[in-house]
């Protein structure tokens, strides 16, 4: 049996995501047996940035409206500059990612992707690491941030570049497979 059959992970994202920080968690999860979602506030496909340029059309497999965190053990935000940008001003996204938090499940950003995890108020004393650029809104929010290839805490897996994906993509699996963490009441 697969490590994580039976898991299902969401992977939330808008246009503009970079691309590889989709398909390397994406394929590394599924190749542990996870059923995964592309989730989206759209309907019908995701288009990727990649080498400086629009990417791959993805199909989006469930709209945000249609989901809820109970239905899933993760969720995977790439990053991408206008990936987060656009995700945080949907509070379907917002609230969607906040739900993980409030359940003590298993939350991954990459890059840029956790500029939108300032939205959820779950950050505040919390150590993370992201792209460099956005270090200074993230301890704005009130994070820790260290500059690690992978920091860990309680469920809350952050990266900062493509660069990092085997680091990232090893821990969110091993966090998926650790299942809840401690629920957080504060949110």
């Amino acid at each position: 049996m697969s490590k994580l059959s039976q898991k299902k992970v969401a992977i939330i994202t808008e246009d503009g995501f970079e691309e590889v920080e989709l398909t390397s968690p994406m394929e590394a999860l599924q190749n542990e047996g996870a059923e995964v979602h592309i989730v989206s506030p759209k309907r019908d496909t995701v288009t990727s940035w990649k080498d400086n340029d629009w990417g791959t059309s993805f199909d989006v497999d469930k709209h945000v409206s249609a989901v809820r965190a109970s239905e899933y053990d993760a969720v995977v935000i790439p990053g991408g500059v206008l990936n987060p940008d656009r995700l945080r001003r949907c509070k379907l996204s917002v609230d969607f990612i906040t739900d993980f938090f409030k359940q003590g499940k298993p939350v991954a950003a990459i890059c840029h992707g956790p500029q939108v995890l300032i939205e959820t108020d779950a950050i505040e004393g919390r150590e993370l690491t992201s792209f460099h650029s956005i270090k200074t809104d993230l301890i704005n929010a009130g994070a820790i941030w260290m500059d690690e290839e992978c920091v860990c805490e309680q469920g809350l897996v952050t990266s900062r570049t493509p660069d990092d994906l085997p680091a990232f993509n090893r821990k969110l699996i091993e966090e998926i497979k650790e299942g809840i963490h401690q629920e957080q009441k504060t949110l």
